[in-house]
């Protein structure tokens, strides 16, 4: 199957002007990491950079939630710093699945341009 992927693509190259060959090279799979400073590109990096602050602080808040449920002895004290430490876990999941949304689009915004550039380029031969 890798062979037939990688004919795919050189078949593509060769139909696609230099700059067009430059963008599709530009378009390759990412691994996790290139995925993840990826986010950190672009017009709503600075949003990305906000959410990653507060899922921090919110972590931290769990964690000092999480030492004083231990601490108390009381029954009322308990209540109030086991929820706490439920909503700023809640919050810091939430916050995370957000930050896996945004890597899930950019890669299909990915896939999406590589297919426009293939339709283009199957076109152009077409017509030839």
């Amino acid at each position: 199957m890798k062979s037939d992927k990688e004919s795919i693509d050189a078949l593509i190259k060769e139909t696609l002007t230099e700059e067009e060959a430059k963008f599709y090279e530009d378009l390759h799979e990412q691994n996790v990491l290139e995925m993840i400073f990826g986010l950190f590109q672009g017009k709503n990096k600075w949003i990305l950079i906000f959410m990653n602050l507060v899922t921090v602080i919110f972590f931290g808040l769990f964690i000092y939630c999480l030492v004083q449920f231990f601490n108390v002895e009381t029954t009322k004290e308990l209540l109030k710093w086991g929820l706490g430490s439920l909503v700023f876990l809640i919050g810091v999941s939430m916050l995370k699945v957000f930050v896996w949304m945004q890597m899930d689009k950019n890669a299909i915004i990915r896939e999406v341009k590589r297919l426009e550039l293939q339709v283009s380029s199957l076109s152009g031969r077409i017509t030839d």
